[in-house]
């Protein structure tokens, strides 16, 4: 019996849905044929696995914006997925598509990054630039179709094609209609796995995958802010000048008057998160009733993102990024670290390439005799999937000085 087949009546997760969201009961399938669970829908078997992989457990080591071990309150890659995930099936649930798929593709869309973020992953795609440089999407996507290797019958996770696609494309289309790439050429490890299981490059991707990407960037945009406060690179009058925080603390300060910053910058997070959430669920709303979708294709090819923000939020959200950059990501603090973590991430590489017998055993066979750009990309898969104590105590192992993070 084939997983489409396997529900009917008897299966758990088969609420309502509108019109246009995905149904698990008439999923494209996995590349690889699996007979169905009799308890869980595709979606909830792809999230069950997901949350069960080694990737996923990793995540609980990689920097978001500062090094997990700068302090246990500041968001790692996990804790950040999962303020992302739940927000993505809040917009779900709001929007009657299926909360599990936006989970599950909230749950992976980080697998492939790097360890110390986007430092790591900057020194990487420098030192990969000769085949194909690295991309963290595409990465997470070999995560799950090859690198995971939990089962007896087939690598990787052999995710439904709906989570895949939600992966690959949940920030839009790759491709225009001719092939071409829409941001420059398209990962060789998307092109080659989608000429064998195709993800309609060219198109949109779901309702629900497009409720993780902008559920991403709420989560980020605001708990990025606890964050920075925390270190001491933000304050709440900084935030004050900005657009959108700037009024909400107006209110705040208003309605609790003498209210002590800690709360106050909780206070602030909440309401912002709330406010977005709440903007992106109209605009939505009213952008499902412009172009009236009978199915997840017409979600697809209707031109346009439909789970975005409002013009004005979006002009807002806009400022607080760019005010972010400015004094929480570009700060000297924060670029000193990423200096040094990018010269850990190189120095791997270097001297695993140079010797490919200096990695653990799993990894290293093999690829003496190997054509350079396989062993480079299996030297990226293996550095990617390191965490940030990982990475740091396996230059301490190889190099005479490790550089001090933090």
């Amino acid at each position: 019996m084939d997983e489409q087949r396997a529900f009917g009546d008897i299966g758990f997760g088969y609420r309502p849905r509108a019109a246009y969201a995905s149904d698990p009961a008439v999923t494209r399938g996995r590349f690889q044929a699996e007979s169905g669970s009799r308890t869980r829908t595709p979606f909830q078997r792809d999230r069950d696995r997901i949350i069960h992989s080694t990737a996923f457990r990793r995540l609980k080591h990689k920097t978001q914006v500062f090094v997990a071990h700068e302090g246990d309150h500041y968001r790692t890659r996990l804790t950040h997925t999962i303020e992302v995930a739940q927000i993505a099936r809040a917009l779900a649930r709001a929007l009657c598509c299926d909360e599990d798929l936006a989970e599950a593709v909230a749950l992976v869309h980080d697998f492939g990054h790097t360890p110390f973020g986007h430092s790591g992953e900057d020194a990487l795609d420098a030192r990969m630039s000769e085949w194909g440089g690295f991309d963290h999407n595409a990465q997470s996507l070999r995560v799950v179709t090859r690198l995971e290797r939990r089962y007896a019958e087939f690598d990787g996770l052999n995710l439904s094609w709906e989570t895949l696609e939600g992966l690959v494309k949940h920030n839009g289309p790759l491709t225009d209609r001719a092939g071409n790439g829409l941001k420059g050429p398209v990962p060789q490890s998307i092109g080659d796995f989608s000429e064998l299981f195709d993800l309609q490059l060219d198109r949109h991707a779901s309702l629900e995958a497009q409720c993780a990407a902008v559920a991403d960037d709420i989560a980020y945009d605001t708990h990025d802010i606890d964050d920075g406060l925390r270190a001491g690179l933000l304050t709440l009058d900084m935030l004050a000048e900005v657009g959108l925080p700037g009024e909400i603390l107006v209110e705040v300060r208003a309605h609790y008057p003498g209210l002590d910053a800690v709360r106050s910058g909780h206070e602030l997070m909440r309401r912002q998160i709330t406010m977005m959430v709440e903007d992106v669920i109209a605009t939505t709303r009213a952008k499902l009733a412009q172009h009236l979708p009978q199915s997840s294709d017409d979600v697809r090819l209707a031109g346009e993102t439909l789970v975005t923000f409002s013009s004005g939020m979006a002009a807002s959200e806009k400022e607080l990024k760019s005010f972010l950059y400015r004094h929480l990501y570009r700060a000297p603090e924060v670029l000193r670290v990423r200096r040094e973590a990018e010269r850990v991430v190189t120095d791997l590489f270097d001297v695993y390439f140079a010797d490919p017998r200096k990695m653990p055993e799993g990894w290293r066979e093999g690829l003496e005799h190997a054509e350079d750009r396989i062993k480079a990309r299996h030297v990226a898969d293996f550095l990617a999937g390191m965490t940030d104590t990982y990475a740091l105590k396996e230059h301490r192992r190889l190099f005479d000085h490790t550089p001090v993070l933090g």
